[in-house]
């Protein structure tokens, strides 16, 4: 029988969690704030959350200035195109990765991890170079060729902990019962690999949808711009900052990821957990 928890205990929980809860929600309560505000409010010194007068125009100047809706449509097949690629390639090596033992294991996790220390700053003129020899300069497919490479370590050391929780026991009971190797990768691996999957499919398409400087450096046609260098446009020239159509393009631009969060979420958190228990 567990002892009851006194209520001051009970008390604090919550309030640790609510402080929390503001803590990360308020940027994006202030950015909503400011997407309904007027410009000379937005240039006032005033501090208020909720705006004097409700302004809606900042979203239609947002969609209509700087072609938001073409900037999306690039984003969402850049990240989705990576994210599918990413997964799909990672998932055998991880499988090999989580499965294999000695030196050659301990080789390939040392130059995953050896991967994400180099600055990013540090490769790009190299990879621009590359990507002009092969004519993939300013082009989304060869932005997907390199959000796939970036990401893929981050991927496969993901996939590969979650691979690792599920107990070999289970491929020698089904290999005892006659299963072959590709049997036993379908009907016993793949079901327990969907929640991790499902998570590593979210961040993957989240990092390719909310990076900016690859995409600011390869892309330079305005009509192939991603949706963080459309918004990037809102800054003007001379320094003069659109305060309110930014606002409201970064609250557009969020509603994508929190609609695919929202739905997958179980599968997310159950895939977190899961990849938790073995790395």
């Amino acid at each position: 029988m567990t002892a009851k928890r006194p209520l001051y205990a009970t008390v604090l929980m919550y309030l640790a969690l609510a402080s929390y809860l503001i803590f990360l929600g308020f940027p994006l309560l202030w950015l909503l704030s400011a997407s309904f505000k007027s410009t000379r409010e937005l240039n006032s010194l005033a501090v208020n959350l909720i705006p004097q007068q409700w302004d809606f125009g900042n979203y239609i100047a947002a969609l209509e200035r700087q072609n938001l809706i073409t900037a999306a449509g690039n984003s969402m097949l850049v990240s989705i195109v990576t994210m599918i690629v990413a997964v799909l390639l990672s998932m055998p090596m991880a499988y090999a990765l989580a499965r294999l033992k000695g030196r050659l294991r301990a080789a390939g996790t040392v130059w995953i991890l050896v991967s994400q220390v180099f600055p990013t700053i540090l490769i790009i003129i190299p990879l621009f170079l590359v990507l002009r020899s092969l004519q993939l300069n300013d082009t989304l497919f060869g932005l997907i060729l390199v959000y796939v490479t970036f990401t893929m370590p981050f991927t496969l050391w993901m996939l590969q902990g979650y691979v690792a929780a599920i107990p070999p026991e289970l491929e020698e009971a089904a290999e005892m019962d006659g299963a072959g190797r590709f049997t036993i990768l379908r009907t016993v691996i793949l079901p327990l690999l969907v929640p991790g999957l499902v998570a590593t499919a979210m961040f993957t398409f989240v990092s390719a949808w909310n990076e900016f400087f690859l995409a600011l450096v390869l892309i330079q046609s305005p009509e192939l711009y991603t949706l963080p260098i459309a918004l990037r446009s809102f800054l003007g020239a001379e320094g003069q900052t659109q305060l309110g159509p930014l606002a409201a393009g970064a609250i557009l631009a969020t509603i994508p990821s929190l609609i695919i969060f929202g739905i997958l979420q179980k599968k997310l958190t159950g895939g977190m957990l899961a990849g938790a228990v073995k790395g």
